[in-house]
Formats: structure tokens, C-alpha cells, sequence
């Protein structure tokens, strides 16, 4: 078995909450437990696991662990610019939060656009909160993934820049204490889930090009 390793921006987190907890420790206060377990939390909610990404060479995989909460279609007009599928992954607390690349190519667009903080699952969160664009030129058409913050999630970390190349499955980056993750799709993918499905970023297959 892999090891489960913690994300780097979780490392601020957990070092201080750490430095807390030993302080309480020292001093024999009753907030010791307490703060014990804020640090246990923020360790499990930074975890980054291991992840294979299944064979196949026109599978898109979801770009975050979660349910889905709607998919439909959708007018996309920063990068697609067309008729696409949109994929809407809801991720509780308690989910892995590092966002993964559904598909191989090229990265042309890694747009940060400044916004509110309603939450996540609210159908309004897509075009009215925080959020960043990361969309992908693949051989088989663009895709886009767009990382939402919600109402606890109020900072977005992106890894990758204009340029890059990335390969399905890999870390582009994470959304930090709940959020929404949201995939546009060329309309014509063969879908393999539906609403209300859980899936694993970087593992799971949405569907088929």
C-alpha cells in the first residue's frame, strides 16, 4: 500500500495547530485534547493519497473526490466556447480536496477570477463565487475544469501555469475546506454516472471520448 502523504499547503496548518498542542501539553491545560484534535482534523483533511489512474486512452477521470450534484448541459464561453456537458462534483469537509487533471494535454488558460462565498452546492456558486479556470487542449477537443470556493473554502491553490503540460490523473492543484469542482465536457462523451454518484479524483472514470 502507498503511503498517504499531506499536501503542502496543509503544512502551515498543521505545524502550528502542532505548536499549539504542545504548548497545552506542557502546560497540563484542559485545552490540550481539544487542540489535539484540531490537528488530527487538519492532517486528515490535507491528506493526499496515492492515486492510479485507470488504462485507457479516451477516458476522462474526475478531477475531484466528492458526489455529483447535477450534470447538464451548458453554454461554456471562456475557453470551450460551445455546446458542452457540465459535471458538478460537491466535496464535503471530509473529502480528499486536491483537484486532478481529468485528461492529458496542454494547459492554454489558468484564469483566477475574485468572486463571493455562498456555498458551494448552491446552482448560483458557479458564476458568483471565487473560483479558477484551468482549461486543457487534448486530442480528443478542450476541456475545462473549474475549481469553486463555497462558504468555508475561501482559498484556491493552483499548481500549474499557462504552457505546462500535464497527464491525466496528475495534482494541478487544491481547494481548501469544502468546495466544488466543476468539469466541461465536449458534448459528445459517452457518460459512465450520473447525479448523485461518489467519485475519486484522478480514479474514477466519468465517461469515454
Amino acid at each position: 500500500m502507498k503511503n498517504i502523504a499531506i499536501a503542502k499547503p496543509g503544512y502551515p496548518y498543521i505545524i502550528t495547530a502542532l505548536v499549539i498542542t504542545l504548548f497545552f501539553y506542557t502546560k497540563a491545560s484542559f485545552l490540550f485534547l481539544p487542540f489535539l484534535f484540531v490537528t488530527v482534523f487538519l492532517a486528515y483533511f490535507f491528506r493526499d493519497p496515492y492515486r492510479e489512474s485507470p488504462a485507457g486512452k479516451n477516458l476522462v477521470l474526475a478531477p475531484a473526490d466528492g458526489r455529483i450534484i447535477k450534470i447538464e448541459k451548458a453554454y461554456e464561453p471562456h475557453f470551450i466556447k460551445s455546446e458542452t456537458l457540465k459535471v458538478s462534483i460537491f466535496l464535503s469537509l471530509f473529502d480528499v480536496h486536491v483537484t486532478r487533471s481529468p485528461y492529458g494535454g496542454i494547459i492554454p488558460l489558468c484564469r483566477y477570477i475574485p468572486g463571493g462565498f455562498i456555498a458551494a452546492y448552491k446552482e448560483e456558486a458557479s458564476s458568483r463565487n471565487e473560483r479558477n479556470l484551468i482549461g486543457i487542449e487534448t486530442d480528443r477537443g478542450k476541456l475545462l475544469v473549474v475549481q469553486v470556493a463555497g462558504m468555508v473554502a475561501r482559498r484556491i491553490v493552483c499548481w500549474i501555469k499557462p504552457g505546462d503540460k500535464i497527464e491525466r490523473g496528475e495534482r494541478i492543484g487544491m481547494i481548501k475546506f469544502g468546495s466544488c469542482t466543476e468539469l466541461y465536457i465536449p458534448s459528445g462523451i459517452k457518460l459512465q454516472v450520473k447525479e448523485g454518484d461518489r467519485v475519486r479524483g484522478g480514479e474514477t472514470v466519468l465517461g469515454e471520448l
